[in-house]
């Protein structure tokens, strides 16, 4: 499928909870999973213990789609479920890579989700085919579990081998893991993804990349997992490692700009409030008169709202966008895609006609989505249209688990000015986000990670290489194999159940 919108996706959102009894955790995974459905439109899953007897689900799809009555009566009551919801970075659209990752090994069994993407995957997955370890997808989550796997046949503990590995895998990584007997949650030492934990009334741990999903089972916000921090729930309560524990924390300020919903909170700040300021901050860099001001759906939204407070300049609903197309609408043919734009989204007459026009949005790509939204509006009857971005340009890839697209393909690189930008979208005038006004999102002291905007890295990204270096270098999946030896990690089929054995 190809989508309609040259937008940035989502990347992953990950769920686990922690029931001291038996209950119906694949439940509360399934409403963990819908509250973060905005973070990964393409693939799911769900995989639940019940006393170290594991069932799983995953497939392509919305979480609706893929979960319904009978899957998760399937799944069943257990003590223990993790979930996950993917748009593809690191390993392109392959049913393979589609988590949890389960996986039986010499030492029980594990399931294993993972937002954020590694800078050295290509390197750790040489290394372990090279020693006769075999590959069934094509994603970095792969060699995190292989990772751990090695490091677990000569540890005493699951989160030991954790602590062991996390210094050999490089880059954003913020993961849930499920053993037979307990759940361990642990993040990148520079905190690239969110991850939070909570408690329910009843003694039930959850944790997730956003607190909205805490709040849709009916958890309470207890904290941030640390950058670098080792959280593990088990039947003795939540227990933290933090050998590799830092002080910074590279959060992605593009978190706050576009991907988390809007009412979440990451590390204290919520999303809501730092849109705001982003309409408030472009309202103050780059004013302009006009008669209304309003958003694109849904990240632009808040940030109009702020732009509007600040001016002075009325707000307005400008858009309406069709909330049951869903990821299987697919692009038409060439000589449709207007008509496909209009499904998506469509301006109100009413509200921008014989006007001028303040459209704010989260981010421009290519351009080309720009372009067709700035021409709804002049079809609509609006007399002027002035874009205004709540982020800065970007002018580089994301290594840490965004699909920013490459380089050549950035309008704001390709281009020489914001003036020549603005003339390629129709807009009558454009302005972005200074880099500059960045900090003012989430509190000048916090320090976060602006590499798409400004090329400056937090860590080292040379052994990324290309946006789809890992991808090419990437043999053809791997069948399953039972007979890979107990030393290797066997990663199970779909809607299965696997024993625990040892």
């Amino acid at each position: 499928m190809v989508a309609i919108f040259d937008t940035i996706h989502e990347e992953c959102g990950v769920f686990g909870i922690y029931e001291k009894n038996r209950a119906d955790v694949a439940s509360s995974a399934y409403f963990g999973l819908y509250a973060l459905q905005h973070r990964g439109q393409e693939s799911c899953g769900i995989a639940v213990s019940d006393d170290g007897v594991f069932r799983h689900k995953r497939n392509d799809g919305l979480v609706s789609e893929v979960f319904g009555r009978d899957e998760l009566k399937h799944l069943g009551k257990g003590n223990m479920a993790v979930g996950h919801v993917r748009y593809s970075t690191t390993g392109g659209k392959n049913h393979n890579n589609i988590q949890p990752l389960v996986i039986r090994h010499i030492k029980g069994n594990m399931a294993l989700v993972h937002n954020g993407n590694l800078v050295n995957a290509a390197e750790l997955r040489r290394d372990f085919e090279m020693s006769g370890a075999i590959f069934h997808g094509t994603s970095d989550t792969e060699a995190i579990a292989y990772e751990i796997v090695r490091e677990r046949l000569s540890c005493r503990s699951t989160e030991e081998a954790v602590q062991r590995a996390m210094p050999r895998i490089k880059g954003a990584y913020s993961c849930i893991l499920m053993t037979a007997t307990k759940l361990i949650a642990f993040r990148d030492p520079d905190g690239f993804r969110p991850l939070c934990i909570g408690k329910t009334s009843d003694g039930a741990y959850a944790v997730a990349s956003e607190s909205c999903a805490l709040e849709a089972v009916g958890a309470e916000f207890i904290r941030d997992v640390k950058p670098g921090e080792i959280v593990v729930i088990g039947e003795n309560g939540l227990r933290s490692i933090t050998a590799n524990c830092t002080d910074k924390s590279n959060i992605c300020i593009f978190e706050y700009i576009y991907f988390a919903r809007p009412d979440s909170v990451i590390e204290g700040v919520s999303v809501h409030h730092a849109r705001l300021r982003a309409g408030a901050i472009l309202a103050e860099y780059s004013p302009v008169e006009a008669d209304i001001v309003i958003g694109v759906p849904d990240s632009g939204l808040d940030a109009a709202l702020g732009y509007s407070r600040a001016s002075g300049i009325p707000y307005g609903v400008g858009f309406i966008k069709n909330k049951y197309i869903g990821r299987s609408f697919i692009q038409p043919e060439q000589t449709q895609r207007e008509s496909a734009v209009k499904i998506k989204l469509n301006a109100i007459g009413e509200s921008v006609r014989n006007k001028r026009v303040i459209m704010i949005d989260d981010s421009i790509v290519r351009g080309t989505t720009c372009a067709r939204i700035v021409r709804l509006l002049r079809e609509a009857g609006a007399k002027e249209v002035h874009v205004r971005i709540s982020s800065p340009p970007f002018m580089h890839s994301c290594y840490f688990g965004t699909d920013i697209d490459s380089e050549e393909n950035l309008i704001a690189s390709q281009c020489v000015s914001v003036k020549d930008i603005s003339e390629r979208i129709g807009a009558d005038s454009l302005a972005y986000l200074p880099v500059q006004a960045l900090g003012e999102l989430i509190g000048e002291r916090k320090s976060f990670c602006r590499g798409c905007f400004t090329g400056d890295y937090p860590i080292d990204v040379s052994g990324a290489g290309s946006k789809n270096k890992f991808d090419n270098k990437i043999h053809k999946a791997a069948p399953h194999k039972d007979c890979a030896g107990d030393a290797q990690p066997i990663f199970s089929s779909d809607c299965t159940e696997v024993s625990q054995t040892y």
